[in-house]
């Protein structure tokens, strides 16, 4: 199949390796062509510009930063709206708002085409391995199409109602795994005292009912932090984590809720990211509050 990726930074990028892996024919763009490199070493094609890319593509495949990043790449000068979208389908997998997704779906069908939001659950690793948990939007036709790349894509899929619920979806799933790294720190600050050595600290953390999945892996990465090292590589940075929250808040606040938890975590992520810290993995998260929660 031939597919399109416009936008190739981190999970793109390792999206487009999965695909490449299972047999597609991948074209991929970025504003910054460097980049793309590393994918036209893998077999990749490079489109000069989004609207050429949905020329050369069945399907399109977005995973992008935020709301502005999708209005850019679909919306801006040559972008894939632009393009020859007739008969096309695009899979949005971006965190986002429902919002966005609905009014983007409206545009893409106004062009002739179809849309699914399919936000994921996973990181780099997973993506490469097709072991991601796409949660999905959509009509039943339009899902049932995109389902042979889905079950390339993700380990496990579920169809949770029309276009924007995947998106609502992927925001209530995160939302207890992002607030949990500030419980963690403030867990840490209390135990600070006891001298235990923090790789087997984490290990007891890691063996309790109020451990999260994620910290089967990234629980090693979070000791090594708290010794005073640095995680190896980036997955999801605090900036990200911090506009995650952010999204959740405005979208709580559509719906007439507070979500006073959250509210509490982003502001601690926050003035990590003013300390410095907003590009470093999320790992580092559970070492802030114990070294800057004092007083």
């Amino acid at each position: 199949m031939k597919i399109g990726i416009p936008g190739t930074g981190r999970m793109g990028a390792a999206i487009a390796e999965r695909l490449l892996s299972v047999g597609h024919q991948v074209t991929v763009w970025n504003r910054s062509p460097a980049k793309a490199e590393a994918l036209v070493g893998k077999g990749a094609k490079v489109a000069a510009t989004p609207a050429a890319l949905v020329g050369d593509s069945e399907v399109i495949v977005t995973i992008l930063s935020d709301a502005d990043a999708i209005d850019a790449i679909y919306r801006g000068p040559q972008g894939l709206l632009s393009g020859d979208c007739e008969g096309k389908l695009f899979i949005e997998m971006s965190t986002v708002r429902p919002d966005v997704e609905r009014k983007l779906a409206a545009d893409v069908t106004a062009k002739g085409a179809r849309m699914i939001d399919c936000p994921v659950g996973g990181t780099i690793t997973p993506a490469r391995d097709g072991k991601l948990f796409g949660f999905v939007g959509g009509n039943a036709e339009d899902v049932a199409r995109a389902k042979p790349l889905l079950d390339q894509m993700c380990r496990r899929h579920e169809h949770v109602g029309s276009v924007g619920a995947g998106a609502a979806m992927k925001l209530a799933i995160n939302l207890p795994l992002l607030v949990w790294y500030q419980a963690c720190g403030e867990a840490l600050a209390i135990c600070s005292q006891t001298g235990v050595d923090p790789t087997r600290l984490m290990d007891i953390f890691s063996d309790t009912s109020g451990a999260p999945t994620m910290l089967k892996n990234r629980a090693p990465q979070i000791a090594e932090v708290l010794k005073g090292g640095e995680p190896k590589g980036v997955t999801i940075n605090v900036d990200l984590v911090c506009k995650d929250l952010r999204t959740m808040l405005e979208e709580a606040r559509s719906l007439g809720t507070d979500l006073p938890i959250v509210a509490s975590a982003l502001e601690v992520y926050s003035k990590a990211s003013r300390d410095g810290w907003g590009a470093r993995d999320v790992s580092v998260l559970p070492s802030y509050w114990p070294k800057h929660g004092k007083g």
